[in-house]
């Protein structure tokens, strides 16, 4: 084929800018949906590190941190925990009260822990000292706070402090000594702000409650995704269960009790949508323009080819599988930067974000490649689609003018 007037350079430069165009969207794309999913897992993780995926409570219970107790000995538990798909149940109890020091206070709530407690998600998040042992015989002393809690009352490892417990009148408040022996962080401030670990014994003994009473249980099921169907299998396990009082139990979602949070969340997939369609619509304006420089490029191949009695559908194919070929070749470039920069990202945390806001100090990235490979079909099928139509401009050409006018 011949070229004139240094045609030739010029349109191969706007199809390497085509074929750019579509390396840039895939890459965004990865990108974006890596950051995602990436993102939703260390929140959701922090999330249901402080309150497991399902909790079982009095039904009579507010929505406070001041519960009903109930019996830790039920019926529906060794069912529960054969059940597929749970992974974990622990025994809880909470209790408001107030740190006071020297020259500071701050209300917080005790969450009161067994020997059951699965410290998976704290020892992750604990930045000082260790966790402690609970004994069901004897009570320990030891707490483990959050960084921010520690900052706000200048506490440090180690330290000794008094809490308040406010009781119902006209009982007078109680108050225990606790020791420092880990620190941890995790950025949701609405958390961090508020939660210390402690012994259930000492809720148990300030409430007046007996060895075999506690808040509630926590449990802990395989798959997030499927916490909502866990949930009705859970409450269809416990069923009508009563506690000692009369009152029945009630089961609850980690999204009951977080509902902002989640929200929030998912609004996060809404924001990933629009992105994706837009970089998916540019992909295919790009090889729509990529198309017609091909196509005006060989004009005078087009005429010869239909001399010699090529029909317009076969042409059409023909330029639409060198158009794929170039939508292949923007894939690969793309996919080679979007995995690189998602890798870079995950293994050293360069970029970072502010805590305050977005509950994690770094972009959190989470690859899956079957993410990576749907995106790239998605991006194939769609583009080749959004070629067939201006593919038609062929059939406009006439095999004598454009032999004439080459």
């Amino acid at each position: 084929m011949t070229y004139k007037d240094g045609t030739r350079n010029i349109s191969s430069s706007l199809v390497s800018v085509a074929v750019f165009g579509i390396a840039l969207c895939i890459a965004v794309m990865i990108v974006s949906v890596a950051i995602l999913y990436g993102f939703k897992k260390e929140i959701r993780g922090k999330i249901v590190g402080f309150g497991s995926h399902i909790q079982i409570v009095n039904y009579d219970a507010n929505n406070s941190y001041e519960t009903k107790p109930i019996n830790n000995n039920q019926e529906f538990l060794p069912e529960l925990k054969s059940t597929p798909g749970v992974v974990h149940v622990e025994e809880f109890a909470t209790k408001l009260g107030i740190i006071k020091t020297e020259s500071d206070n701050q209300g917080v709530m005790l969450k009161g822990i067994g020997s059951d407690f699965d410290w998976t998600f704290f020892k992750k998040n604990i930045i000082e000292g260790t966790a402690f042992r609970v004994n069901d015989s004897i009570r320990t002393n030891k707490v483990v706070i959050s960084k921010l809690i520690a900052n706000l009352l200048k506490l440090k490892l180690g330290d000794s402090f008094i809490m308040y417990f406010v009781q119902n009148p006209p009982d007078p408040p109680r108050f225990r000594k606790f020791t420092i022996c880990g620190i941890y962080e995790t950025s949701v401030e609405e958390i961090d702000k508020v939660v210390i670990l402690g012994d259930i014994g000492h809720i148990r003994q300030i409430n007046g409650w007996k060895n075999n009473q506690i808040s509630g249980f926590e449990i802990n099921v395989g798959d997030f995704d499927k916490i909502e169907e866990m949930a009705i299998r859970v409450n269809d396990i416990v069923g009508y269960s009563y506690t000692d009082e009369g009152t029945t139990l009630r089961v609850k979602s980690i999204k009951d009790q977080f509902p902002q949070l989640f929200d929030w969340i998912d609004l996060q997939d809404l924001n990933v949508q629009i992105i994706l369609l837009i970089m998916l619509i540019v992909s295919g304006f790009n090889m729509i323009s990529g198309l017609l420089i091909l196509i005006l490029d060989r004009t005078n191949m087009i005429g010869v080819l239909k001399a010699l009695g090529s029909t317009n559908f076969s042409l059409r194919q023909i330029f639409i599988f060198e158009s794929g070929f170039l939508v292949l070749k923007g894939l690969f470039w793309g996919n080679l930067i979007g995995i690189a920069l998602c890798l870079f990202q995950q293994y050293t945390g360069f970029f970072k974000l502010d805590p305050s806001t977005y509950y994690i100090d770094h972009i959190p990235i989470n690859l899956n490649i079957f993410y990576i490979i749907g995106l790239n079909a998605g991006t194939i099928i769609i583009t080749i689609l959004m070629l067939i139509l201006p593919s038609i401009i062929i059939s406009k050409y006439s095999p004598a003018d454009t032999i004439r006018y080459s």
